[in-house]
């Protein structure tokens, strides 16, 4: 018997659940018609004569301190791409200074800020810097503040073992947490926002629009040049997201308009494309995120088939199909959205050199995710709660993450490095500790839609019943898993000294970053009217007055 008469796909038609998602508030004609002046010739000019401006700004900037605060700004403000040389230069002077004179009374604010961006950029140094300040630490009052949230933030570059660093996290959140906030507003903003998500683990361009507003209100004759480059240059990068998103909102109206059978999936892709704009928002990677939103958004489809659409006999006919490497027309209902296709035809267009060779290792991370969503559909069906470290086993594939970082892989590393061996030897614990948070980001954000719709366990769930705690108490012992991926990640970074591998390492620890942005406040995917629309907006859509 053929496998098209076998399929238990054929002649079925079982009564389906129901995510009750919202319809997409995103319309296709409405993205078409958005417009933006920011094309012209004349935008780039001006932006160039703001850049020399900004490097003599760079160059006459002697202070250590002042030239630190300056760099910390160029990133905060989403400038880092266009003075990578200017800073990795006044970074390996400062780094390689055996007397960094920063003393004063800004001493911990200045060692704090020293480290954090030393580590940031990749560089390698000691938690020992923070020695001379131990003591100081407990003596530390609510009125040096500056100094508290500056020792916050460099503390989340801890790596694993950094007990120093720990023990700074701690005194510092606990400060911040308990003091009377009402020291001045951008201070307190500061705190705040901190507290909520430190700047290690946001998105640095969703932040770009906040950090102007916060710039700009303390403009001075020092960043006045750089406040203005960086609001026309984030003009000018929304200008090419614009059009890049109505690119891929016409493919997707394309390919729905042609076919019935995603009508039951959510219709995403302005979120598909946000993600991939956090994942790599500078221009040169526009084909990347173009390619990136179709892969989420083929995630979002297969995703809701395992979760919500498909009967357990659908879902494990179409494992084993994805398994084979089978991929044809005569797949009907939840099967024929496997359109591979689509995205090896994109990946061909990227380099057709490396083409061939990539082709079935992108099948088998599909079938591998595939494989993951099955044995939750599974655990749903036997109302089976697994323990944490057997949800974790499975999760961290079933988070999506390894199929994203093998994109992004292949993506934006060199032909010469696009290899498995390669891959599985240099980046497969980065690609676990960012696949790992993104699983759970994900559940601390979806578990309660999802109990109330009775969807499979999460971690949460699975360490509810394994530990017999409360919610509360689960969800702090998530949140210190997550801590401790992070640390992992801090240590790749660094020890990941090879060149060729600093885009792809970049990609993925801001994949970490968005899922902690999607999943902050509830479902980013599931709900569109809250957090997610705003950036949406403020991102895509509407520019900066100049």
């Amino acid at each position: 018997m053929s496998e098209e008469t076998s399929s238990p796909l054929l002649d079925q038609s079982p009564q389906r659940r129901s995510a009750n998602y919202k319809p997409n508030i995103w319309k296709c004609h409405l993205l078409q018609s958005l417009t933006t002046d920011y094309h012209e010739e004349k935008y780039e000019t001006h932006a160039q004569k703001l850049k020399e401006d900004v490097k003599r700004i760079f160059t006459e900037t002697l202070d250590l301190l002042a030239k630190l605060e300056l760099i910390d700004s160029i990133g905060k403000l989403g400038l880092r791409n266009l003075f990578e040389e200017e800073i990795k230069n006044a970074l390996d002077t400062i780094v390689s200074m055996k007397n960094n004179h920063l003393s004063g009374k800004d001493d911990l604010y200045a060692t704090a800020l020293w480290f954090r961006l030393l580590r940031q950029h990749g560089y390698s140094v000691s938690q020992d810097v923070f020695a001379a300040f131990i003591d100081k630490f407990m003596e530390s009052t609510p009125s040096n503040v500056k100094a508290i949230l500056e020792l916050f933030e460099a503390s989340h570059l801890a790596f694993e073992g950094e007990n120093t660093l720990h023990e700074a996290k701690n005194f510092t959140s606990g400060i911040l947490n308990s003091i009377n906030l009402n020291i001045n507003d951008k201070l307190t903003k500061q705190v705040c926002d901190a507290l909520e998500l430190p700047l290690h683990w946001k998105v640095g361009w969703y932040d770009v629009r906040r950090q102007i507003l916060l710039h700009e209100n303390e403009a001075n004759n020092t960043n006045y040049a750089l406040i203005k480059l960086a609001k026309l240059n984030f003009n000018l990068v929304q200008a090419t997201h614009q059009k890049e998103l109505q690119e891929v909102s016409r493919w997707w109206t394309d390919l729905t308009d042609s076919t019935e059978s995603l009508s039951f999936a959510r219709n995403r892709i302005v979120e598909s494309y946000l993600w991939a704009v956090g994942v790599a928002f500078e221009p040169q990677y526009g084909s990347f995120r173009k390619w990136l939103a179709k892969v989420i958004k083929l995630i979002i489809v297969i995703d809701d088939v395992y979760d919500i659409y498909g009967t357990l006999q659908e879902l494990e006919y179409f494992t084993t199909v994805v398994r084979r490497l089978v991929f044809r027309g005569s797949l009907t209902h939840s099967s024929s959205i496997f359109y591979m296709s689509d995205s090896n035809e994109t990946l061909v267009s990227a380099n057709k050199a490396r083409a061939f060779k990539s082709q079935i290792w992108v099948y088998s991370q599909w079938a591998d995710y595939c494989q993951a969503l099955l044995v939750e559909a599974k655990w749903y069906s036997k109302h089976y709660t697994p323990s944490l470290q057997e949800y974790l086993h499975n999760g961290w594939m079933s988070s999506s993450g390894t199929v994203l970082s093998l994109h992004a892989f292949i993506f934006v590393t060199p032909e010469v490095a696009v290899d498995a061996t390669f891959f599985l030897k240099n980046v497969q614990d980065l690609v676990y500790s960012t696949s790992l948070i993104i699983r759970l980001c994900n559940d601390q954000g979806t578990s309660a839609a999802e109990l109330e719709r009775g969807d499979s366990p999460s971690s949460i769930l699975c360490y509810m019943q394994e530990a017999r705690v409360s919610e509360e108490l689960a969800r702090k012992h998530i949140r210190r898993i997550i801590i401790n991926a992070w640390k992992q990640i801090n240590n790749q970074y660094i020890i990941q000294t090879p060149t060729v591998l600093q885009p792809f390492i970049k990609c993925s620890i801001n994949t970490a970053r968005v899922a902690h942005f999607i999943y902050q406040n509830g479902d980013g995917f599931g709900v569109q009217d809250r957090e997610t629309r705003d950036q949406v907006l403020s991102l895509l859509i509407e520019p900066l007055v100049l």
